[in-house]
């Protein structure tokens, strides 16, 4: 513990000496960056550590003391969430960059640059914020720190080594199953996130348009759990099972899912911001007159750029480029195999059978092949399951085929074995219990 910071320790709960004590670190960084002519070097990985916690600590204080309703403190403190959020998303950006030259993802160059761009808006607003952060606490009497941090305080986390990869691959057959299961749940998370799909560059009427009605802080949050989560089980199960050197498609399949995780961070946090510190709610007055500064410092217009333009263009175009590689492992790791089932008794394959039949392969994400009378059919699709339906009735066949994904399979010849979900009317009847996430 450094001289200048055993001398603030406080020794009663006075407010004030407590704010000089939650406000030490982070005015200390705050000093360090109002020193320094340019963002270039500045900005490291443990800069932005040093923020998000000295940020969060501060933010944390001010409002179990009420600084929310409060308006002499409340700008400080609005000031502390802002450098809490854009660090968050500063850090998730940095370490991207970082990264980007191991990621093995199309269309990098373009990302690169792109996200530089979204960096440099990140570090310039953290910098106009340092002085406005600085005067504030001398306003409220929060004595500044005798010296701010120095570059050596923040160095670079990489540097040009690396160790050895030195484990040894095991037998692949064990970790088939993960392999497919995380496939699989890509597959159904891109689906999913196909809600928020990216037609052209939005201008600044259609951003605002588009935040926060349907692209918000909630549903890119949820999105970045289930990334997470994809990537924990990748982690777990693949990475330290010793399946994963020497597989391109699997160093590939990664890169893409742990990118779009960490743009989700920044798109997550700078929507946080904006929703909860920029937009005009038009309610109390310190709270606009609070908005309005803080718009000065970080422009919301921008920020929104970023945040989609950016942020939600790469994660949609990342998703499409890892549903390719996410079949591919599919094909090569599933086990394939062929059933031949009857048809529908009486309806044939109208909608409700097609309907059902689809969703099974969907659900599972492997190729499989619906063969009737010579002809061969995606059973993924209804409308191709319907069209092989005629070609059964027209040739009054009895029997079809399915090959492909033994799970998916499975799961057919089960339905199969009660009329594909309904009785010689047409009319829907209860699911075997290993088939009910179909209703």
């Amino acid at each position: 513990m450094t001289r200048d910071h055993q001398s603030i320790i406080p020794g009663n709960d006075s407010f004030i000496e407590k704010a000089r004590f939650f406000s030490h670190e982070y005015l200390r960084c705050f000093l360090y960056i109002n020193g320094c002519d340019s963002p270039d070097q500045v900005f490291t990985k443990s800069l932005y550590s040093k923020l998000i916690t000295t940020s969060h600590l501060l933010e944390d204080f001010l409002d179990f003391h009420g600084a929310k309703n409060n308006s002499n403190w409340y700008f400080y403190r609005e000031m502390a969430a802002a450098v809490r959020h854009i660090s968050l998303g500063g850090y998730a950006q940095k370490h991207i960059n970082n990264r980007l030259k191991f990621y093995d993802i199309d269309n990098d160059e373009d990302f690169r640059q792109n996200g530089l761009v979204t960096l440099d808006f990140m570090t310039t607003s953290l910098m106009k914020l340092a002085p406005v952060i600085i005067d504030e606490a001398k306003r409220l009497g929060v004595k500044l720190p005798d010296k701010g941090y120095k570059a050596q305080h923040f160095p670079k986390i990489t540097s040009g080594d690396m160790l050895d990869h030195d484990f040894e691959d095991e037998q692949r057959s064990q970790y088939n199953k993960y392999v497919v299961r995380v496939a699989n749940d890509f597959l159904s998370l891109a689906s999913d996130f196909d809600a928020f799909e990216f037609v052209d560059v939005y201008d600044q009427v259609g951003l605002k348009e588009l935040v926060p009605d349907r692209v918000n802080e909630v549903e890119i949050r949820r999105f970045e759990m289930r990334v997470h989560n994809l990537q924990s089980s990748f982690d777990s199960y693949v990475i330290q099972g010793g399946f994963f050197s020497g597989d391109q498609y699997l160093r590939r399949f990664r890169s893409y899912f742990s990118v779009i995780y960490h743009l989700l961070q920044v798109m997550g946090r700078l929507l946080h911001f904006y929703e909860r510190h920029l937009i005009d709610i038009g309610y109390k007055y310190i709270y606009a007159q609070a908005r309005e500064k803080l718009s000065g410092l970080v422009n919301p217009d921008v920020l929104l750029d970023c945040t989609i333009n950016y942020g939600l263009y790469y994660v949609n175009q990342f998703f499409s480029y890892g549903k390719e590689i996410a079949r591919e492992i599919l094909k090569d790791n599933i086990e394939r195999t062929s059933i031949t089932v009857g048809i529908p008794k009486d309806m044939g394959f109208h909608c409700r059978p097609s309907l059902m039949v689809a969703k099974i392969v969907q659900n599972y994400g492997g190729e499989v092949k619906m063969i009737a009378g010579g002809g061969e059919f995606d059973a993924s699709s209804v409308l191709d399951i319907q069209w092989a339906g005629g070609k059964i009735q027209k040739e009054n066949i009895e029997q079809v085929t399915f090959v492909g994904d033994a799970r998916a399979l499975k799961d057919i010849e089960t339905l199969a074995g009660v009329n594909y979900g309904e009785d010689r009317m047409g009319k829907g009847i209860p699911l075997p219990k290993s088939l009910q996430y179909l209703r």
